[in-house]
Order: structure tokens, then C-alpha cells, then sequence
């Protein structure tokens, strides 16, 4: 990995960092994400905003804080129907003419100091496409649940995220990015061509083609709020839900079995294997999931002897 060195001087001529906020169904939470982005105090800042067919109120919110803060930051909104996250993501990233792109979601926020924090390290490292950082965990009521997503909630090992191969791994078998942490050059989307818009969770391909290519950074620093709730969409408790969500993992972890190099490559298998293990648990298919968590166990065991040598 490259350097870490963050020091940035904050300038009107410091890059230009686009905040993304694909906003759905969060009339509760959108505001305090919004006044997080007038909190921090880097300089060169726009404010992209999509309500993707909201029903519950959420232009509205955002409506009216427009009206009170638009003289306050670079604003482009649309308020249009749904056409689901990944296409309001690409479609935000077009619109965008920032530098670098800051992920957000309308029911996370970001903390004071972050984007300098994340615009600083893609800086000092211009080989990086993308880095992200940590993230507080907090509940419903802006409670505390834990210090850190990627260690206590994911259970991430942090100093494995100090060379690419050690970030590859822990990608790959924890799925461990979590909140807004995440920022990206541009031109990153031309390279990883975008948000997938065939599947409902797309951030861990979105994730993986960037660290394939040794593109994905990480920087020690807690740089946002990640919210867990009742509706968050890859820790619903629905069955149906949940198995469409593994689902797209499965899809996932198979289609980018080409892009990485052994041992990656069977463990992405392994955890195709493991997912496959986890629908059949939820569909109650005991010898089904059996079969699969023991083809997660060797392929587990090949890649790591392949990892050993």
C-alpha cells in the first residue's frame, strides 16, 4: 500500500469533492445527513441529491432544508420516480463535477474532518482510485452502538487493510465497508464502469472491481456514521428480502471470480459456497446447507494453503 500521509491544505483551490445522497424513504433521518454536510468544513464542496421515488415525506425534508441552506453549498437536486440505488448512483455520479465523489446515504451521516481525511489520502496517492475509512455505528435514536463498523460490526481485522493483498482478503470474506466512508476519484467510474443496475446490493462488486485492479486505499480515520435500523436494506430480517439480498451476493461473488488471481479466486468461490449455505438455512434445507458449508470448508482450505505458500 501506498502512503497515508494525509496533510491537506484547505483552500477554495483545494479538488472539488461532490457528496452523493441517493435519498429513499428516510423522511426521519435525511436532515441530519444534510446539515452533516454543511458541519464539515472543507471548502470546495456540491451537494448532489436524488429523491428516487420517495413516499414517506422525504422531499419534503429536504425541500424545505433547501430552502434555508441552498446559499450555504452547491446544490443540484432532482426529485424524480424510483429507479432503484444503482441507477441513482450512476446517474449522480454523471451529474457531479467534482473531483472526487464522497458516498453518502439518507439514513448515515458524515463526521466534521472527513473529507479532507479521505481527499487527502487519494492526494498523497494518485495510483488509488478509491479509499474509505471507519465508521460509528449508531441506532435509531443517534445512540452509540459501537466505535467502529469494520471491527466491531463486521468484524474486520484493521491491519490486514495495510497491504492490498491483506484488503483483497478482508473484502472479500467479511464484506466489511460499511456507512459513508468511502471516496473516489471520478475517473474511477469509467474504470470499474459504474454501479452494477442488475443487482439490489451493489456496493461489494462496486467494491471489489476497484481493489482487483490494487485501486481501493484505507485510511485509519472514522469519517462518518453508519445507522443501523429496522430498515436497512442488508440487515432486513424478512426472510424473502434476506434471500434476494443473498442472492445478488451469490451473483456477485461469482461473477468476479475472474478478476482476481489465486488464492482470491477460491475465496470468492468459498464464499459463494457460504452464501449458498445461508439460503439453504433460511429455506430450511438442512442437507442442502450441510453440502454447501462443507464445500465453503475446503474451498476456505485450499485458498488459504494457496495463500501460505
Amino acid at each position: 500500500m501506498e502512503s497515508t500521509e494525509l496533510t491537506l491544505s484547505l483552500t477554495r483551490s483545494s479538488p472539488r469533492v461532490s457528496v452523493l445522497l441517493p435519498a429513499y424513504n428516510h423522511a426521519r433521518y435525511v436532515k441530519r445527513f444534510l446539515d452533516s454536510v454543511l458541519e464539515d468544513s472543507y471548502p470546495n464542496t456540491q451537494l448532489v441529491i436524488i429523491n428516487d421515488g420517495s413516499s414517506d415525506g422525504t422531499h419534503e425534508v429536504i425541500s424545505d432544508w433547501l430552502a434555508a441552506h441552498r446559499q450555504d453549498v452547491a446544490v443540484q437536486y432532482i426529485n424524480r420516480e424510483n429507479r432503484g440505488i444503482s441507477a441513482t448512483m450512476n446517474e449522480m455520479a454523471a451529474i457531479a463535477d467534482g473531483d472526487f465523489l464522497r458516498v453518502g446515504a439518507s439514513d448515515d451521516y458524515l463526521l466534521p474532518g472527513g473529507n479532507a481525511v479521505l481527499a487527502g489520502y487519494l492526494t498523497a496517492n494518485p495510483s488509488k482510485l478509491a479509499v474509505f475509512g471507519d465508521a460509528i455505528v449508531v441506532d435509531d435514536e443517534d445512540a452509540v452502538t459501537a466505535t467502529s463498523s469494520l471491527s466491531q460490526l463486521n468484524r474486520a481485522r484493521k491491519k490486514n487493510f495495510a497491504t492490498d493483498a491483506g484488503l483483497r482478503r478482508e473484502l472479500i470474506r467479511r464484506w466489511s465497508l460499511a456507512g459513508p466512508t468511502m471516496m473516489l476519484r471520478k475517473e474511477a467510474l469509467l474504470a470499474v464502469k459504474g454501479w452494477s443496475e442488475d443487482l439490489r446490493v451493489e456496493d461489494w462488486s462496486f467494491y471489489l472491481r476497484l481493489a482487483s485492479r490494487d485501486a481501493l486505499g484505507f485510511v485509519d480515520a472514522t469519517v462518518g456514521v453508519y445507522r443501523v435500523h429496522g430498515g436497512n436494506m442488508s440487515r432486513t430480517r424478512q426472510t424473502e428480502r434476506r434471500i434476494r439480498n443473498l442472492q445478488d451476493f451469490a451473483v456477485t461473488a461469482l461473477r468476479h471470480v475472474p478478476d482476481f488471481a489465486e488464492p482470491d479466486r477460491s475465496f470468492l468461490r468459498a464464499q459463494s459456497s457460504l452464501v449458498a449455505a445461508k439460503i439453504a438455512y433460511l429455506r430450511r434445507q438442512p442437507i442442502r446447507m450441510a453440502l454447501n458449508l462443507a464445500a465453503y470448508a475446503g474451498r476456505t482450505a485450499f485458498a488459504q494453503a494457496r495463500a501460505w505458500r
